[in-house]
């Protein structure tokens, strides 16, 4: 009886050190599963045409080699057409700035608001003083090495992703019949089950976000064409990788762009908001059901506070996977609490 205080102490204090160390590791390699993850997420999504590809009789690596090479061929030659004009535009835009600021500092509205509220000298003010601050000029150019420096592990980080998608298409089945066996024998069927429910859920979800997004951004295009809103290659990029933010993406680009055609006129702007986000009324009653028709369907309640807290944990990876996941857990709550608690 004496030496249980002490034993628990003990085993206290360990389970504590055990924590710390867990924590260690997870925050010393988070950026390590953030790549294993969004693998492993690439991976389900490619996983349905590897297997179409296998039902017309191609063996299982040498689909998943075709498919991935397939996937970075497009991303190459999306990269190699789209780079040049995209930094010629934003240098364009960068060169303009000027002329924008000193149209925005002449503008009507803004001698009305400076007459009111001395804007104008505030900002003059400011600029003087942080000019004069010797460490924040300085943080300037730490700033343009650190923008370099993420410019290359994302490069890095991309390769790895690919490498690592490669690996899971490959090894895809024999995963799944490894993880099967963690479970017990008893439920080991009902775990695979739901298993490749939601696996083949992932899956359609990833082809249909994708799918989406191109849609997205081709419509975007053609009412920038019909607008005549500037930088028409740059902000259909934009578009399209705000599109695969599920649900405030499509809403996000749209504000973008109409904001960036009110520097054309405002005529510009509506026209091209009228065209861009019918669209989006569209794709969200008669597109996105189709397209998604695979994956699980997840409530819009659940789906927008699902989206926000995997932004807000792990940024734009996990808004990503937010909807699957969600989509996941609601799957093993209907199939194994929900079961459970009618049979009682």
């Amino acid at each position: 009886a004496v030496r249980h205080p002490i034993y628990f102490g003990f085993m206290a204090t360990v389970g504590v050190g055990l924590a710390l160390l867990l924590y260690f590791i997870l925050s010393n390699v988070g950026q390590l599963l953030g790549w294993i993850a969004a693998a492993m997420f690439i991976a389900l999504g490619l996983d349905p045409i590897v297997r179409w590809l296998g039902r017309k009789g191609l063996p299982r690596p040498a689909g998943a080699v075709t498919v991935v090479l397939v996937l970075a061929a497009l991303l190459a030659a999306c990269i190699a057409v789209l780079i040049p004009t995209i930094v010629a535009q934003t240098a364009q835009i960068v060169a303009n700035i000027p002329r924008y600021t000193t149209d925005f500092l002449n503008s009507a509205f803004f001698q009305s608001v400076d007459q009111q509220f001395q804007v104008r000298a505030r900002i003059e003010e400011e600029v003087a003083k942080f000019l004069a601050n010797s460490e924040a000029v300085t943080g300037i150019f730490g700033g343009v090495l650190g923008v370099g420096t993420a410019v290359v592990n994302g490069a890095f980080g991309a390769l790895i992703v690919l490498v690592l998608t490669l690996y899971f298409l490959a090894s895809l089945p024999a995963l799944k019949v490894w993880a099967y066996r963690l479970a017990p024998r008893s439920r080991r069927q009902r775990v695979q089950v739901l298993a490749e429910e939601i696996t083949d859920s992932v899956g359609g979800y990833v082809i249909g976000q994708a799918c989406g997004a191109l849609i997205n951004a081709a419509v975007a295009f053609t009412a920038m064409g019909i607008a005549q809103v500037p930088f028409t290659a740059l902000l259909t990029f934009v578009v399209a990788l705000l599109a695969f933010i599920p649900l405030v993406g499509g809403m996000l680009a749209g504000l973008l762009v109409s904001l960036i055609a009110l520097t054309v006129s405002w005529q510009a702007a509506v026209l091209f908001a009228i065209m861009y986000f019918a669209y989006l009324q569209i794709e969200a009653y008669f597109v996105s059901p189709r397209i998604m028709q695979r994956a699980v369907a997840v409530p819009g309640a659940v789906a927008v506070i699902a989206v926000i807290a995997g932004g807000s944990l792990v940024g734009v990876l996990g808004a990503l996977m937010a909807i699957p996941a969600a989509a996941a857990v609601m799957l093993l709550l209907k199939e194994v609490f929900i079961a459970r608690q009618d049979k009682n």
